[in-house]
């Protein structure tokens, strides 16, 4: 279109009245008072330069891991009541990854529990149908199995949780909102969280981050500046519900043996005391910390050891059997405590159990039994 000079209407129609009468017409108005529109051309480009160190290792990161990285889609299974045909329908999505060439693919617990069945999406968009192979709601964790071939299954490399530093950064790589391979980063905003798991056994020395977290990246990694796995992202706390600058992950070192246990055992087997434990309810009303044995099992490690429950006398009187206050020198407060100090314990191994014992402090040696 042609650009019009700054005039007025009145202006103009009097200037159009000059030109016809003078006989220049339209035409030669618009050479003499109108200008053409300047080249419509882009604008220069402004060389950038190389990327940050920073932005680089960042890009190296993402390609790197992101193959290990996957889509995980849960399906329940409904039956249509006209045609009686059973369908599979989409319950919900999550992220997880590879863990080995053997097709084991480690996630959260919550993504997949209460489905039927699931689907896993790798990095080449190649779709499998997942078996799950194991599960521990005390750690959140599951593991499935896909049978996909080998030359597709990049596993992500093991890091280590007992070392990281508040301020380190941290890269989260998931699918929020079933956006798949999304990178996030952020820090590493606080270490030593506990947070309640499934099974009402808390998870403990938990990693807060603020790389951004939303649901769907629950069961995805939470990497180190290496590339290496130091958490499994597991949940938020948000009011809303989305990204609030809190996120959780399980520790790596946690990982690292709960998921051989679940590949091996289909899940995590405690070694036995050999005892009954007093209810908690009970144990919040008499307000004593650690763990008071109701009753030693015959034949146990605990009875050899000759811990004791509690007893009643031949008047009807009750006394306290022994509170358990620590195992191994761990601190024990409450049963979960207790539960907690014998993970990683096998069957026939012998431990220190401290023990209050009509007001005195006992170290009892008990060989630990196979789990039920």
């Amino acid at each position: 279109m042609l650009k019009r000079k700054k005039i007025s209407i009145g202006s103009l129609a009097l200037l159009l009245v000059l030109a016809f009468t003078v006989g220049i017409g339209w035409q030669g108005f618009a050479e003499r008072f109108l200008e053409a529109p300047p080249p419509a051309e882009p604008r220069p480009v402004l060389a950038r330069g190389d990327l940050a160190a920073v932005e680089k290792s960042t890009i190296e990161l993402f390609r790197k891991v992101s193959p290990a990285v996957v889509f995980i889609t849960t399906l329940s299974r409904h039956r249509d009541w006209f045609s009686l045909n059973v369908q599979e329908i989409p319950r919900g999505t999550g992220s997880g990854f590879i863990w080995d060439d053997s097709g084991h693919i480690v996630t959260n617990l919550h993504v997949v529990q209460g489905s039927n069945a699931a689907k896993v999406t790798l990095y080449d968009h190649s779709t499998w149908d997942a078996k799950l192979i194991g599960a521990a709601p005390e750690k959140d964790l599951a593991v499935l199995r896909i049978k996909a071939p080998r030359n597709k299954l990049m596993p992500i490399a093991i890091g280590s949780s007992g070392d990281l530093q508040v301020g380190q950064k941290a890269f989260a790589i998931g699918n929020p909102f079933g956006l798949d391979q999304t990178l996030t980063t952020g820090v590493i905003s606080a270490l030593g969280r506990e947070m309640e798991s499934a099974a009402r056994i808390p998870i403990r020395n938990v990693i807060q981050t603020d790389a951004a977290i939303n649901p769907g990246n629950s069961g995805g990694p939470l990497l180190d500046s290496a590339g290496r796995l130091m958490g499994v992202n597991t949940a938020i706390y948000s009011p809303s519900g989305t990204y609030a600058g809190i996120g959780f992950a399980i520790p790596v070192d946690t990982v690292n043996w709960v998921v051989p246990e679940l590949i091996a055992k289909g899940r995590v087997e405690r070694p036995t005391l050999g005892i009954e434990l007093l209810p908690a309810r009970a144990m919040a009303n008499m307000r004593v910390e650690g763990a008071v044995i109701l009753r030693v099992i015959p034949g146990s490690g605990a009875e050899q050891a000759g811990l004791r429950g509690v007893q009643r006398d031949s008047l009807g009187r009750i006394y306290l059997g022994d509170i358990i206050v620590a195992v191994e020198g761990q601190p024990v407060l409450d049963a979960d405590d207790l539960v907690l100090a014998l993970e990683r314990r096998q069957a026939g191994e012998k431990i220190q159990v401290q023990v209050i014992r009509e007001e005195q402090r006992l170290d009892i040696e008990v060989t630990l039994g196979s789990p039920a």
